[in-house]
């Protein structure tokens, strides 16, 4: 991965940021972007320490479709040839019945999670084919395996996700970009925190006596898949805690 770039969307914090530091001990150069460019640019010295080859950030909320081919195409030319993209950007809005939820959820996450993944995905892949070598890695989860109660929605983008991951794999084959999903369990970043909207009590909850996935351990298999040898497609990784079998079934310590 030396000096290869790597582009990571909503790098600002948890698995986002935890890929950009794996990738950093890589020596990748890191293209990152977020909604947040503060919190970017306060993660750029301890990327550099960590070794990445070069970091360029750039704020961007992967829901403007106009913004997101204005940024891409306005790039430095040292930053355009991307030879990762870590689709990460996503979220979820409530955890509420689905005929009593609030329609402006279902458009955030949608947007988010469904059309904003597309926007990029469009933006980067042609030149991977065109350059003849890329990979596209895209977040997933065990949600768009299986729904629950209350995250219908959410569990439907993320059900998306899989499909256009295994249509865009189709759509590549014959050329070297290879696709990638991943698809965590229960990780511990500030996803309820967004969920619940800053409601941190009601968050902590979620990861109240089990031991969760860490960013780290998503990050570790995105590299992982990232780093096979160019022969080797990694279709779909799933990974969930030891006490997690499936959305519904999860062992707490009393």
């Amino acid at each position: 991965m030396k000096d290869k770039i790597v582009f990571i969307t909503g790098a600002s914090s948890g698995i986002g940021a935890a890929t950009a530091a794996a990738f950093a001990r890589l020596g990748a150069k890191l293209l990152l972007c977020a909604r947040r460019l503060e919190l970017l640019n306060a993660m750029d010295a301890a990327l550099r320490e960590a070794g990445a080859g070069d970091v360029y950030s750039i704020a961007l909320d992967v829901q403007g479709r106009d913004a997101v081919a204005a940024a891409l195409s306005g790039l430095p030319k040292a930053w355009t040839e991307i030879d990762v993209l870590v689709n990460n950007a996503g979220l979820s809005r409530g955890l509420n019945k689905m005929y009593e939820d609030e329609i402006e959820n279902w458009e955030e996450m949608i947007d988010t999670n469904i059309k904003g993944l597309l926007y990029i995905t469009r933006a980067v892949v042609p030149g991977m084919v065109e350059r003849g070598r890329g990979h596209v890695i895209n977040l997933g989860s065990i949600a768009g395996h299986m729904a629950y109660p209350n995250g219908g929605v959410y569990c439907a983008t993320k059900a998306a996700e899989r499909f256009v991951s295994d249509g865009l794999r189709i759509d590549l084959n014959g050329t070297p970009v290879r696709v990638t999903s991943i698809d965590p369990g229960m990780v511990e970043t500030d996803f309820s925190k967004v969920r619940f909207r800053g409601d941190e009590q009601r968050a902590a909850k979620t990861y109240q006596n089990v031991d969760p996935l860490l960013p780290e351990d998503v990050a570790d298999a995105i590299t992982w898949a990232a780093t096979r040898p160019e022969h080797v497609s990694i279709q779909t990784v799933v990974l969930t805690p030891t006490a997690q079998a499936n959305p519904f079934i999860l062992t707490r310590k009393s």
